[in-house]
């Protein structure tokens, strides 16, 4: 559309409207006061009709949803409630991906899950979802060898994960006890860390919430009442040229509506 008729629009549109909404300063428009009063109203509409537009689209056509999680998210909470977003948007195809790396290393992703201050650069985020941590071990290991305080933490292998190795030292320090000279079992993953802990070959913090069906099964049991360590949060990720996408909103929306829901 040339200049000329993107003036003959305005000019019919402000003839419409009975008064001018934009200020001309030589080869510059510029919106009037009431102008910017009439945005800031209808902004909000033509919002809204964007997104009952994607919405509509979604209906007809198939989508994709690039979604990457943390390994361990995405076993124990994402995987477990992802068949309700389905459900909710059967024409969505979602791609699901695990990586503990950062996301300036990622091919690309819509969505991506990761724990952190929730600072991402060129992204829009959202926390959703708090953890912490606590010892946690089979039950058949804690009647074997009980566990009374940190202390007879001594008398057990204490489960590591390679992603969070400073997890034991920070518990035992809020706890008050030592933690030098513990026998100790390492794992590149955390979850198989957490599996593990199941099958009875030592103790592992285990986070609340993603361990929840473990000890409400009984798989899992917690020997002590504390400490619990309060870790760093799960936030959704979005790079900013996707984040307005009416689906990535809604997947957004969604998650923050399962962890409210528990």
């Amino acid at each position: 559309m040339t200049h000329g008729a993107i003036s003959r629009q305005i000019a019919a549109f402000e003839a419409w409207l009975g008064q001018p909404v934009f200020r001309r300063h030589g080869k510059r428009v510029k919106l009037t006061d009431e102008g910017r009063r009439y945005l800031a109203t209808i902004e909000a509409a033509f919002d809204s009709i964007a997104r009952a537009t994607d919405q509509l689209r979604e209906t007809g056509t198939a989508r994709v949803l690039r979604i990457n999680a943390l390994p361990t998210f995405a076993m124990k909470w994402l995987l477990p409630r992802l068949s309700r977003f389905q459900r909710e948007a059967p024409n969505v195809e979602l791609k699901l991906s695990t990586s503990n790396a950062p996301l300036g290393s990622l091919d690309g992703f819509d969505v991506a899950i990761r724990r952190g201050p929730g600072r991402w650069p060129n992204c829009t985020s959202g926390r959703f979802l708090d953890e912490s941590v606590i010892p946690v071990c089979s039950p058949a290991l804690l009647k074997r060898t009980p566990i009374a305080s940190a202390d007879d933490l001594a008398r057990h292998v204490l489960l590591h994960s390679d992603t969070r190795p400073d997890a034991w030292r920070e518990w035992f320090a809020a706890a008050g006890a030592p933690m030098k000279g513990r026998k100790k079992q390492s794992f590149d993953h955390f979850y198989l860390a957490l599996q593990a802990a199941v099958d009875g070959l030592g103790v592992a913090l285990g986070p609340l919430p993603l361990i929840a069906d473990e000890l409400a099964s009984g798989r899992l049991v917690t020997p002590l009442p504390g400490p619990r360590i309060a870790t760093l949060s799960y936030w959704w990720i979005a790079p900013r040229e996707t984040a307005s996408n009416a689906l990535v909103g809604r997947f957004c929306a969604w998650l923050d509506a399962q962890a409210q829901a528990g």
